[in-house]
């Protein structure tokens, strides 16, 4: 019995086997037809970026020369706006310090001219004040005399 066991045992055994060498096989199959899809794709994948890089790089060549064209024609253009632009400018700098030394002589004048106001005011001020005192100084002085002269006149009439 044991013969006849091990026989139905090694039969199922090799139709285990089978079938696992078959699926073996298969997935070997598998894994190299997905393998070599996977390496079609990378190299999909390569050449594209080569093809990118490669337009990347025309571009970046043709931005480059399109840049230096526009600076040159810059260039043209402001030397055709304003031809004596560099004379402008100096006189312009010559203005504006001339006008910085300006300032700080009008803000001197300007505090002399209020000083002397002030100045003239008081003196007018000081002026009205003798005038006004001569005048009082004259009228006492006349107001005195005029006593002076009745004191006079009553010692001439008692004697």
């Amino acid at each position: 019995m044991k013969n006849g066991l091990g026989r139905a045992q090694s039969n199922e055994e090799d139709g285990v086997l089978g079938t696992a060498a078959l699926e073996t096989e298969e997935e070997a199959d598998i894994s190299r037809v997905a393998i070599s899809s996977i390496e079609a794709k990378e190299k999909e994948i390569e050449r594209r970026k080569t093809e990118v890089r490669e337009r990347v790089e025309d571009r970046l060549v043709r931005a480059e020369e399109e840049t230096r064209r526009l600076s040159l024609i810059w260039e043209e253009l402001e030397e055709l706006v304003d031809p004596m632009r560099k004379e402008v400018a100096a006189v312009r700098k010559k203005i504006d310090v001339v006008l910085r030394e300006l300032k700080p002589l009008g803000q001197s004048c300007q505090k002399r001219e209020k000083e002397y106001k002030e100045a003239m005011e008081a003196f007018n001020e000081k002026s009205k004040e003798r005038a006004q005192l001569v005048s009082a100084q004259m009228q006492l002085l006349s107001e005195s005399e005029q006593l002076r002269m009745k004191k006079l006149e009553e010692l001439s009439m008692n004697i």
